[in-house]
């Protein structure tokens, strides 16, 4: 089983988001350069209750074909925390569910700075900068109804996105979502979708319609979709253990690692793989690169 001692260095705390490359920890070797990496991010189970559980055959089956990492945790609760630390290295002390507005530097800063492209599909997101809330829909045609929710849409709280119209419209609802519109792309469901609001067999409902549009596409060729929870519901490494899918043709079928990961992990995994540099605890943390070998 998992420890529960996770390394200090992967629990949260308030750090600078600035890039620390010259601190970084070694990164793995030949890491691929992927032509597009998707991240699809779900809500709150325990990797007890989604691998091997008869509600979520979909994953089930993704895992078994691809790659599932067994040791990988969220960094803190409750949900906003763990998105935010996805996108920028750090929570930016963030420890609740609420409205905030962030000055730090982001992905999206790191990206187009190396001239990669990006979207944020998010599910029932009604477009033109939306900075509210909530957002209640039909689903956009893939699963279930549901509502957008801003703290699971992290490129909305960073004021250097939000404020910038051309940025900020990179943001849409699943309505126009392709596969090759950016190198990085950044995939929200709704509130039902994700299993927040939703049951297990839903979620993975959504996923068998959902997911092929992404395997089925020559944009998947040299490319990985990583599918994650925001937390678990424990406190394992801060943020509970969750399960990790690393879905991509260049991940021997059925590999698994018990490697200790954490959201730090995909990002700098983004970064290493595409010589982003480093967003503060991306910089400690131990890259994927184990899963494309």
């Amino acid at each position: 089983s998992p420890s529960a001692s996770i390394a200090a260095s992967a629990l949260e705390t308030p750090t600078s988001s600035a890039s620390q490359s010259a601190a970084a920890a070694p990164s793995s070797t030949g890491l691929p350069d992927f032509a597009h990496v998707y991240l699809l991010v779900l809500e709150n189970h325990e990797a007890g209750s989604i691998v091997g559980s008869a509600s979520a055959p979909y994953i089930n089956g993704l895992i078994a074909k691809y790659g599932v990492a067994t040791n990988y945790t969220g960094v803190s609760h409750p949900s906003q925390p763990n998105y935010i630390a996805l996108f920028s290295g750090s929570t930016q002390g963030i420890a609740d569910d609420g409205v905030h507005t962030l000055s730090a530097t982001n992905l999206v800063d790191q990206l187009e700075a190396k001239g990669k492209t990006w979207n944020v599909f998010a599910q029932d997101y009604p477009g033109g900068c939306y900075a509210g809330t909530t957002n209640s829909g039909s689903g956009d045609g893939v699963g279930a109804a549901g509502s957008y929710a801003r703290k699971h849409d992290p490129a909305i709280s960073f004021t250097d996105i939000a404020s910038n119209p051309a940025r900020c419209g990179r943001i849409s609802s699943l309505v126009g979502f392709d596969p090759a519109a950016g190198n990085f792309e950044l995939i929200v469901p709704n509130d039902c979708n994700d299993m927040h609001s939703c049951s297990i067999a839903t979620g993975d409902a959504f996923l068998k319609t959902f997911v092929p549009r992404i395997t089925g596409s020559p944009a998947f060729a040299d490319s990985v979709l990583f599918i994650t929870f925001d937390e678990g519901t424990s406190d394992i490494g801060g943020g509970g253990l969750v399960a990790t899918v690393v879905v991509s043709p260049l991940t021997p079928a059925g590999f698994t690692s018990a490697t200790a990961y954490n959201h730090y992990s995909i990002l700098r995994t983004i970064e290493d793989a595409w010589g982003l540099g480093c967003l503060g605890k991306a910089c400690s943390a131990t890259d994927m690169g184990a899963f494309f070998k």
